[in-house]
């Protein structure tokens, strides 16, 4: 089973969602608002993402303080987890960050 980790509300996400299970996927997706990454997932993310799984473009990095800015990614992650570029999907142990053109073509074979 592959686990989608993003926001329910999160539009790339539903996109990535309905398209893995439309190609016959079994996908279940891990809301990281209402049920936070353990510190052990952020530490695994960063590892195979590096600083790319910050997500500066987002609303939330925008309204974020200068100080918070500053914080490492790790804390940065689990204080305000929307600030997760999305979605970061598990392919039984493979990691994709996004939904665009490359992961795509992985993921919908």
């Amino acid at each position: 089973m592959m686990v989608l980790y993003g926001l329910a509300t999160c539009d790339t996400c539903r996109k990535a969602l309905a398209a893995l299970k439309s190609a016959g996927h079994e996908v279940r997706l891990h809301d990281v608002r209402s049920e936070p990454l353990l510190p052990a997932q952020i530490a695994g993310f960063l590892a195979c993402f590096g600083d790319r799984l910050v997500n500066r473009a987002s609303t939330t990095w925008r309204g974020l303080s200068d100080s918070d800015r500053k914080a490492d990614p790790a804390t940065l992650l689990a204080t305000h987890p929307a600030v997760m570029k999305r979605p970061v999907i598990d392919a039984g142990g493979r990691l994709h960050l996004g939904f665009g053109p490359e992961v795509r073509a992985a993921l919908l074979k």
